[in-house]
């Protein structure tokens, strides 16, 4: 049976590479993100394993309605990727825009919890897997970032959610990458981590044995 992977911020970088990573592997894809354009396009590139989903991920409703039509087309959902989030355009407490501020905590960690909260009863059924994308920058101290702070939440939450998922035989997992080489860095990171990498983590966890829960990959570039 072909198994179902809802994934957020899908049409670009890790999340579209993860989307390549897994039909290829023989999963199903429900693809997640504002650019319709993007994910038309991703999913014509990816063929009938592949839904676009349009929506915004901040909006518990779009969420839902989301979720709802990858069921309805696939049947159900055996793993979600909360890979949705960003940056800041000016990092720092006090040189921050305090717009800037609320829109990425917004983004990096309501709307990861939302993405939790609309995926887990589809996962409950499955006994699924949730990953989590989070950072290097949550696993150490970086002068005024409010960005790694957001991470440094992203990594303790798949901890808290690992242990309430094991629970009912679901995994809980966070992929805690360097720097990538995705739209995430306007001037690129050729010489850095590339999104098939994170992918690749991020196909081990899922694919991994259900008596193994991989509960975070610690990537860094080796230069």
């Amino acid at each position: 049976m072909t198994r179902t992977l809802f994934i957020t911020g899908a049409s670009s970088g890790i999340g579209a590479e993860t989307a390549r990573q897994a039909v290829a592997g023989g999963w199903n894809v429900a693809l997640m993100a504002r650019s319709r354009e993007k994910l038309t396009a991703l999913a014509g590139e990816l063929g009938d394993a592949a839904l676009a989903v349009p929506g915004d991920v901040t909006r518990m409703d779009d969420l839902d309605e989301c979720v709802g039509r990858a069921v309805d087309r696939f049947g159900g959902l055996d793993a979600a990727f909360a890979n949705a989030g960003r940056g800041m355009s000016r990092p720092g407490t006090e040189d921050g825009d305090l717009d800037d501020i609320r829109g990425m905590i917004d983004l990096n960690v309501t709307a990861l919890v939302q993405t939790a909260r609309a995926t887990l009863p589809e996962l409950r059924k499955t006994q699924g897997t949730l990953v989590l994308t989070g950072s290097g920058a949550g696993r150490r101290h970086i002068a005024g970032s409010i960005y790694g702070a957001t991470k440094w939440f992203v990594h303790g939450y798949a901890g808290n959610m690992a242990e309430e998922m094991r629970e009912w035989g679901g995994r809980c997992c966070v992929v805690a990458p360097g720097m990538v080489d995705t739209p995430f860095f306007a001037d690129g990171a050729p010489d850095k981590l590339q999104p098939q990498d994170v992918a690749a983590a991020i196909m081990q966890m899922i694919d991994a044995p259900p008596r193994a829960n991989i509960r975070e990959i610690f990537l860094m570039p080796q230069d």
